[in-house]
């Protein structure tokens, strides 16, 4: 009997995502199986019924899925999946908080090409700040901008004590450099876009970051990245289509929703593709999906 495969889905929220679903048939798995309300405590066993009920060949075609929606979370979790598996029994991981992991590693490989292709660099020495700092994709974001060597600011809505909390863990925890700063005003916001390079949009859906008058009075802005699609975007003038597009009568480069959504989809399916096919187990976080985003981003 021809053996099918599996991705075993786990989610520590109410809901596992239609999404990842959606994208894990399309990608060529046979069967998802969603699990909800999952624990850290719970993975080691989840995983191990799974590897321990087939043959090592049947192993081979099972993958752990990791959702849910906070970043430190699904990492912790990848990394317990990963300690309950020895081989022959092992079988490839992907973690994707809310699709967060490859939204933020397309929208940095968006700049990062941009970058190359309009002012001849790269990130690396770039001042990077990221609006909706707080949330997953902001958060990842800023994380891989700073593993390639950019400054990266958090920039703080509302409480900066919060953007403070996000900064030292992820320093921590990660081995890099990031800096939180104030932006809760309007003034506060143009005195951020004054000293940055790049601005990346994460808020949340149908929130306005960022207004005309103050891109243009940004004179050393490059590139405005916004991954918002749900009207008003994020920043005034970036529309969803926008592909490394002029906004307005300005220099600055703008990369809509659209575009970055278009990365986000290819890297994701990609990575579970790959889960079906390597020949040995592939452990798949945010710094693989920059990886391949990077790759689809420069057509290699």
């Amino acid at each position: 009997m021809k053996k099918v495969s599996i991705l075993h889905l786990l989610a520590p929220a109410k809901n596992a995502s239609p999404f990842d679903v959606n994208m894990a048939f399309d990608a060529g798995f046979d069967n998802i199986m969603p699990y909800t309300n999952v624990a850290l405590n719970e993975v080691t066993g989840l995983v191990q019924d799974a590897i321990f009920s087939r043959s090592p060949s049947g192993v081979k075609l099972e993958g752990i899925f990791i959702g849910g929606r906070d970043i430190d979370l699904a990492m912790d979790m990848l990394d317990a999946a990963k300690k309950a598996m020895f081989a022959p029994f092992e079988c490839s991981l992907f973690a994707d908080p809310s699709g967060a992991f490859t939204t933020a590693a397309a929208m940095v490989a968006k700049v990062e090409n941009q970058l190359k292709k309009h002012f001849k660099t790269n990130l690396a020495g770039k001042k990077i700040a990221i609006f909706g700092a707080t949330g997953p994709v902001g958060g990842c974001a800023a994380v891989i901008a700073a593993k390639q060597g950019a400054e990266v600011l958090m920039v703080s809505h509302k409480s900066l004590a919060d953007v403070n909390q996000k900064v030292q863990s992820y320093n921590q925890r990660y081995g890099i450099v990031l800096n939180s700063v104030d932006g809760a005003t309007d003034n506060s916001k143009q005195a951020v876009l004054a000293q940055v390079d790049v601005a990346l949009c994460c808020a949340a859906a149908g929130v306005r970051v960022l207004n005309a008058q103050q891109i243009a009075k940004a004179k050393s802005l490059k590139i405005i990245a916004d991954v918002n699609a749900v009207a008003p975007t994020g920043a005034e003038g970036v529309e969803a289509v926008a592909d490394g597009v002029a906004i307005g009568s300005t220099k600055v480069i703008g990369i809509g929703a659209l575009a970055i959504g278009n990365l986000k989809y290819a890297t994701q399916h990609n990575l579970l593709a790959q889960m079906l096919t390597t020949d040995k187990p592939s452990y798949l976080e945010f710094m693989a999906a920059f990886a391949m985003a990077q790759s689809l981003a420069s057509g290699k």
